[in-house]
């Protein structure tokens, strides 16, 4: 099985018993290798000391002095921020349980970028073997923003980050649909090149079709499935929708900000406007394997999950609420 995505340091981690990823010091020091943290040629004596320490250490211990002795105000912030995560990361034994416990109490206060990669690495080993491209793709979902456009009939997203240089000219209809520069080499994914996915997988530079009806949502779905399975421990079955008619909402999850906002018009039965439902990028239903790991007033209902797409052409998943939105009688396998 060809490797892909080495850049969010699955190598640099090792695997418990039960399959999760044990924290250890060489993931802690890449996150000191990272252009924001690595003092700059004019960094005070403070922040140079502290970066030192903590490459030597990754592990030590420090005080909220050792910060506010620093000079540079927004390097105090960077500071502060990363030693917080890290010493949540160091509070669990694996990844996947630091991250559970971010989810359940809240990822306000947490850099993004931080977070985005804690989920970068727990996919990679959700997907460890997983030999579909398109599945690896639109994993890609849960921590990249996609830029959506519907062009001859069919949803296209590509990696927002990817498309928001500028100059140059287009090389292809895609890279002029979507205003990419030249040089981002932007193509589709399709059953013709594939098998290039896993020499490109850390340039995110291959769009994906999420068409209703298609394999783009297929593919997401199985996504989704393995990230709940190996979070929650439960197996369930996802499966995308062309449409929603006239299913009971019972319990739903919105995959986004937006796909809530209009779950929960729905839910509460107010009329939806065709620009509204045009937000909709796909529909889901999820079963439970075994219908008793579900709050009792489900168990014999769907679980419907909802994605959308922003006023401005946006795709930002929160894989977190499959971890916290679903009604399950446990949050996790492992504690």
């Amino acid at each position: 099985m060809t490797d892909f995505w080495l850049s969010c340091g699955h190598h640099l981690l090792d695997r418990e018993d039960g399959g999760w990823l044990a924290v250890t010091d060489e993931f802690l020091k890449a996150y000191l290798a990272r252009p924001e943290l690595a003092p700059p040629a004019e960094a005070c004596a403070a922040e140079r000391a502290l970066h030192s320490a903590l490459f030597a250490d990754p592990r030590r211990p420090f005080g909220a002095s050792a910060i506010a002795a620093i000079e540079d105000a927004d390097a105090r912030e960077n500071w502060r921020l990363l030693i917080a995560f890290r010493d949540r990361l160091l509070r669990h034994k694996t990844l996947e349980a630091a991250y559970i416990e971010l989810c359940r109490k809240g990822l306000s206060g947490m850099p993004p970028l931080f977070i985005n990669q804690l989920v970068h690495a727990i996919l990679r080993n959700a997907l460890d073997g997983v030999a579909d491209a398109r599945v690896l793709r639109a994993a890609e979902l849960f921590f990249r923003v996609q830029r959506v456009t519907l062009h001859e009939g069919s949803l296209i997203a590509a990696d927002e980050e990817m498309i928001g240089g500028a100059g140059g000219l287009p090389l292809s209809p895609l890279v002029s649909m979507l205003g990419i520069p030249a040089e981002a080499n932007i193509d589709v994914l399709n059953g013709d090149n594939a098998a290039s996915y896993w020499e490109r997988s850390d340039r995110f530079d291959m769009a994906l079709d999420l068409t209703a009806g298609r394999a783009g949502l297929g593919a997401l779905a199985e996504a989704m499935r393995r990230w709940v399975t190996h979070l929650l421990g439960i197996g369930v079955t996802i499966e995308p929708l062309t449409e929603l008619r006239d299913a009971p909402l019972t319990w739903y999850v919105g995959l986004d900000a937006e796909a809530t906002r209009i779950g929960d018009l729905i839910w509460r039965g107010d009329e939806i406007d065709e620009t509204t439902m045009a937000q909709v990028a796909g529909l889901f239903r999820l079963t439970f394997d075994n219908s008793a790991v579900a709050l009792d007033r489900v168990q014999r209902e769907p679980v419907y999950l909802i994605l959308a797409v922003t006023p401005d052409n946006l795709i930002r998943v929160k894989p977190q609420n499959l971890v916290t939105g679903l009604p399950v009688k446990h949050l996790e396998a492992v504690g």
